[in-house]
């Protein structure tokens, strides 16, 4: 058997480049995203109607309305569904707690328009199943995030 001829500089460099690459070219980019989008919707007051149409919804999770707008940004990317969660907690519209129920739900249903296309449609499933593979992500979401409210419920 061969020693491995790489030392451990070599391999912590690897690793930094490995890390630099996925912040710069996959995180950011979703965070930038979600910036906007949050940016958007609250300078074209879209954020209050949100809020107020969604109120009832997400309050059945203990959220405001305007919290759904992480859940919109991570059908597109996880990093952007928890960049806008991050942004409504340290603009005050959530607390810790409503932050906590957003995240795995963004991580959860996260990216589902991506990842849809690029196994779903590519795998040649069968088309009738595309509504079930649609809803699982978002059905896992609404109940992670139950799952979450009670878990704090019984240790908070």
């Amino acid at each position: 058997m061969q020693a491995n001829n790489t030392n451990i500089v070599e391999e912590f460099v690897k690793g930094a480049k490995k890390g630099l690459y996925i912040g710069l070219e996959m995180i950011a980019p979703a965070m930038v995203l979600a910036y906007a989008l949050i940016t958007f919707l609250k300078i074209t007051g879209l954020m209050n109607y949100i809020g107020d149409a969604l109120n009832p919804v997400m309050g059945l999770f203990g959220l405001p309305g305007e919290s759904a707008v992480a859940l919109l940004a991570a059908f597109f990317a996880k990093a952007a569904g928890c960049a806008a969660a991050a942004s409504l907690f340290a603009e005050g519209k959530i607390d810790a707690i409503q932050a906590t129920v957003l995240f795995p739900a963004c991580v959860t249903m996260g990216t589902l328009i991506g990842h849809f296309a690029r196994i779903v449609l590519v795998s040649g499933a069968n088309k009738k199943f595309y509504p079930l593979l649609f809803a699982a992500p978002i059905i896992d979401a609404v109940v992670v995030m139950f799952l979450t409210r009670i878990i704090i419920a019984l240790f908070h």
